[in-house]
């Protein structure tokens, strides 16, 4: 298999990357490394079966060109700070539907017909106090981020109605793990290491979410699109569990061997601007697949804790 991977430089798209080379598919991974590093895919560069291309999505004939002569198209690129949409409020029209746009229709034009897709959470807006199931509905996102990953959703969908596209769309729950570049646990140990007396905390704290570790969204996008084959194959992508806050600065504090560390909370029921402070995913739809993941909410955190830790 032939795959073009965007975001192939980045925190998920590099692990992806590992994931189908190991598999000994061919990977061209494209990225502007806006956010990505290309010392991540160091040990690829010399492989017959990788191709790197340092170009920008927004460059449509520069997509057309490169995209050409793959079988499957991972879109994995994304503005990775959710938090940027407060003051750039462009980003996320361009990193979601422009940029879709742009590899839908160079997908059409080179006879492309399959895309894998990493959407969110977030596209369900706050929700009730239930797991959170595909078909749950309307999807009112409350940040720029989400409405830009439903606005992606959403082209993807007709390019597969009227192209006669395949589509398998991923909403995830919060990844951590290894080359993660951002999010609460990389803000936690930035902090306690600059202040290891004090910490202070986005909103009350209470805001309750499931984790999961980077290797399982991976394993779990593969697993989907080997294992499901409907037009459009729709799924969340997280765990039956999930973690506060406090509890990931209670997990950081432990990690990093401190001790009467005080929690100063900002106050407020979300951390910010277009944060949804509670939310917990049905996974059923997957695990009737087949697919499980390996790792608690809890367990991820601690993991990715310690490989951040270990890898500054």
């Amino acid at each position: 298999m032939k795959a073009f991977v965007t975001g192939g430089a980045g925190f998920i798209g590099s692990h992806l990357v590992d994931k189908l080379i190991n598999k000994g598919d061919f990977v061209t991974s494209f990225d502007n490394l806006s956010s990505g590093k290309k010392e991540i895919f160091k040990q690829h560069i010399k492989n017959d079966n990788f191709r790197f291309v340092k170009a920008d999505l927004l460059d449509l004939e520069q997509v057309k060109k490169e995209i050409k002569d793959h079988d499957v198209v991972f879109h994995i690129a994304a503005n990775p700070f959710v938090r940027l949409g407060e003051k750039q409020t462009r980003l996320d029209l361009e990193q979601g539907p422009i940029v879709t746009y742009n590899i839908l229709e160079s997908m059409r034009l080179n006879e492309i017909k399959k895309i894998v897709f990493s959407s969110s959470s977030v596209v369900y807006g706050e929700t009730p106090n239930i797991a959170i199931s595909e078909t749950y509905g309307a999807t009112l996102p409350i940040s720029l981020y989400g409405a830009g990953k439903l606005s992606a959703e959403g082209l993807i969908s007709a390019f597969c109605g009227t192209f006669n596209f395949q589509a398998w769309i991923y909403r995830f729950a919060n990844v951590v793990g290894i080359r993660g570049t951002h999010g609460v646990i990389v803000d936690f140990i930035a902090k306690l290491k600059k202040n290891p007396k004090e910490l202070e905390i986005l909103g009350d704290g209470r805001q309750q979410k499931p984790y999961l570790h980077v290797s399982d969204i991976v394993d779990g996008i593969i697993y989907g699109f080997e294992n499901s084959n409907d037009q459009l194959n729709l799924f969340n992508l997280g765990c039956d569990s999930n973690t506060t806050v406090t509890r990931i600065a209670e997990l950081v504090v432990d990690e990093m061997n401190l001790r009467d560390v005080k929690f100063k909370y900002t106050g407020g029921i979300r951390g910010w601007a277009g944060d949804v402070p509670r939310f917990q995913l049905d996974i059923s739809k997957i695990k009737k697949l087949g697919w499980k993941e390996s790792n608690t909410s809890d367990e991820a955190v601690r993991k990715a804790i310690r490989e951040v830790l270990n890898n500054p």
